[in-house]
């Protein structure tokens, strides 16, 4: 086992805990600096500082088991196409054009998204307690992006930042549906490194192509802070806690904790760009948790 990762907790659900927490700050942090990196130019450098991060502590992993990768490169190449270059890269575009309110919606459709294409892909079924679950922390999301005021929601209209957001979240599920086929042979951390390692080279070409347009970045304290933390902590540590909760809970069941997200974006708006918590914030929050309990503690 890598030392980097039997530090980490054993617990699927603190894992997926800790992921929700990261991720929902990566959202936050999008919507806030997004006057100084363009998408392109925050995906690729996100990226590309996680793989240097992540290859001193790879790279023997790698060459032992490289033709484990060679063998199923196809697979490889596929995930690291959907959770690598298209969410976040689609995710940072639609935050330039769509409000947090349609984006938080359409995220909260991720677990349904996940229970759907497992039924189509994998003919897995949902059971009357995780249909319960998505029904009550769905509603909770509802109540925090509503604002405790339903007619909120009558006034939601999709523009080409919605639909961008709306590619980002099928292209998760699609993900961790497809994360059944990620050859097991492969140590967490070899599997991370390498489906970044496939992923920043179209990336970069994605970047080259942003900066022939004009695209500019300014070095300084808030970039490279910013830079820092999309790297590790939603690309790194998220990844890694996000895919072995997957190994061991499945897609169904993992993808409810994506209901938290809308939860912690409120919480951390609140810390980091000075937003008051509300109380439709606390009602929705504890509807989130209870949708999380009977979909994933609650056994028929």
């Amino acid at each position: 086992m890598s030392p980097i990762v039997r530090f980490f907790p054993n617990s699927p659900y603190l894992l997926l805990v800790l992921t929700m927490l990261f991720w929902s700050g990566n959202f936050v942090l999008g919507r806030a600096v997004r006057e100084l990196f363009t998408p392109l130019t925050l995906s690729f450098w996100r990226w590309a500082t996680a793989l240097v991060l992540l290859l001193p502590f790879t790279l023997p992993q790698l060459r032992t088991h490289w033709p484990v990768i060679r063998q199923h490169w196809k697979a490889l190449t596929l995930l690291s196409v959907l959770g690598v270059v298209n969410f976040n890269t689609f995710a940072y575009l639609g935050l330039q054009h769509t409000m947090a309110t349609n984006a938080v919606i359409m995220l909260s459709i991720t677990p349904v998204l996940i229970v759907a294409l497992s039924f189509l892909l994998l003919r897995q079924r949902i059971n009357r307690w995780q249909a319960l679950g998505i029904t009550v922390s769905l509603l909770g999301v509802l109540v925090i992006v509503a604002r405790g005021d339903w007619h909120t929601l009558r006034g939601l209209q999709l523009n080409h930042g919605d639909l961008w957001v709306l590619m980002a979240v099928l292209s998760w599920a699609l993900y961790s549906v497809c994360l059944r086929w990620r050859p097991t042979d492969l140590p967490p951390l070899a599997f991370l490194a390498t489906t970044i390692a496939i992923g920043v080279p179209i990336l970069l070409l994605l970047y080259l192509w942003d900066l022939s347009r004009g695209a500019t970045l300014a070095i300084g304290p808030v970039t490279l802070a910013s830079i820092a933390y999309v790297a590790i902590f939603p690309s790194i540590l998220a990844y890694i806690f996000w895919n072995r909760a997957i190994a061991e809970l499945g897609p169904n069941r993992a993808g409810q904790f994506l209901h938290l997200m809308p939860a912690f974006g409120a919480i951390e708006s609140m810390i980091f760009l000075g937003e008051r918590l509300y109380t439709f914030h606390i009602a929705g929050i504890v509807l989130i948790a209870t949708g999380i309990y009977l979909a994933t503690l609650m056994r028929r």
